[in-house]
């Protein structure tokens, strides 16, 4: 159970956060034992929590990179653990955020790691960004460690954000001209298709066809919304169980174009997440399972799974990843080469630089294609809908006349 409280510290000062505990006796003498007073403690509920939290501002990317900065520089400057988040916490702007460091100094004062405190926010802290620090803790190199976070941070915002803002344009492109559509078959067409059928001349069959749909989306239009609005809502519940994501991120992979472009995104996110993480010096095994995590597609997901199996068995990173053409020859080459030589952090090095390059070349590439494609079938589709209309108009006044 979840228990909200507020309460004074030794020196008097305001202290409020939340605490997980089996019972409210157990909360209470948890939070007695931070040397605190509790002046009140309640119970909250998970879905008034979740309605809090999704409502909330929220905890951005650039959030996550300026408090790593902040906090490579205090732990270079020697100033202790609790410190450092005490400080940061009295200056950070973003409620969430500052929040969550409030109880992470909390249980830092209580004698926890930095670490298992950030565990405690995983809507805050990545399973990624957790066992870095971890790894700092064991190594004595927290400073460095948040440097790479940082780093690492700020390359994966840059190359994620270019992908995405690649993919806004056309969508909202294609969201207007489907808009400007709708409305002039069911708001225009109606009207020049009376005049058309009152004068009694005959009508070419393409415009016959260009009626008829505006007929149907007049007529039968909101229940064909209301059939798509259906349909979208069963598509994102079934992309939300196992089945259906595998099955969506399939169909991702395999976009002419785009699904370049998402598989180039994810191999750049595995040699970066790979790379950061054998550096600091975490175990091979523990870096597959991590980055099969985080790296936000089920196919990839799933190789690196059994890819982390075979590595168990005695298998080389290299011999495994072979067994997947979804894994590029070049990047399983450079992996041997750098087992064969003990440099494998390097080469991931290596390999994420050469992808994020090749995801911004792919997004370049595909604005430049997307754009011309867009404006010549939107040219051909307005063309042909507005010739429907006006050659039989103009067929009637040259009678007319």
């Amino acid at each position: 159970m979840l228990f909200i409280y507020k309460a004074l510290d030794a020196n008097g000062e305001n202290k409020e956060g939340t605490i997980e505990a089996i019972s409210i006796d157990v909360a209470i003498n948890s939070i007695q034992k931070r040397g605190l007073i509790i002046s009140s403690i309640v119970p909250v509920e998970d879905e008034t929590l979740k309605h809090k939290f999704f409502f909330g501002k929220r905890v951005s990317n650039k959030d996550i990179v300026i408090l790593s900065r902040q906090l490579a520089t205090l732990f270079d400057a020697q100033v202790s653990a609790l410190r450092v988040f005490k400080l940061i916490s009295a200056e950070i702007e973003n409620v969430v955020l500052r929040k969550s460091l409030t109880e992470i100094a909390d249980d830092l004062q209580a004698g926890s790691s930095i670490s298992k405190a950030l565990s405690k926010h995983p809507r805050v802290f990545s399973n990624f960004y957790i066992n870095m620090v971890r790894a700092g803790e064991e190594t004595g190199k927290l400073n460095e460690t948040f440097n790479y976070l940082a780093d690492y941070l700020d390359r994966t915002y840059e190359v994620t954000s270019k992908a995405r803002n690649a993919l806004i344009y056309p969508s909202f492109v294609i969201t207007v001209f489907i808009g400007v559509m709708v409305l002039m078959f069911t708001m225009i067409i109606p009207k020049i298709a009376a005049i058309l059928l009152d004068s009694g001349q005959d009508i070419p069959i393409y415009t016959k066809i260009v009626i008829g749909i505006s007929d149907f989306l007049v007529s039968y239009g909101v229940f064909l919304l209301a059939g798509l609005i259906v349909g979208l809502y069963f598509f994102i519940r079934y992309t939300r169980t196992a089945q259906g994501s595998f099955t969506f991120d399939g169909f991702k992979l395999g976009i002419p174009f785009v699904g370049e472009l998402y598989r180039k995104l994810y191999l750049s996110m595995i040699s970066d997440n790979m790379h950061t993480m054998i550096s600091s010096g975490i175990p091979m095994l523990r870096a597959l399972e991590i980055t099969a995590s985080v790296v936000g597609n089920d196919i990839y997901k799933q190789i690196l799974n059994e890819s982390m199996l075979a590595v168990k068995g005695g298998s080389s990173l290299s011999n495994s990843l072979s067994q997947y053409p979804e894994i590029p020859g070049i990047l399983v080459q450079m992996i041997r080469v750098g087992e064969e030589t003990g440099e494998l952090g390097n080469i991931l090095k290596t390999m994420a630089k050469f992808y994020q390059r090749e995801v911004m070349n792919a997004v370049d590439t595909l604005v430049d294609l997307i754009e011309p494609v867009m404006i010549v079938l939107l040219g051909l589709g307005v063309g042909v809908l507005l010739a429907s209309v006006l050659m039989p108009i103009y067929n009637i006044a040259s009678s007319a006349g």
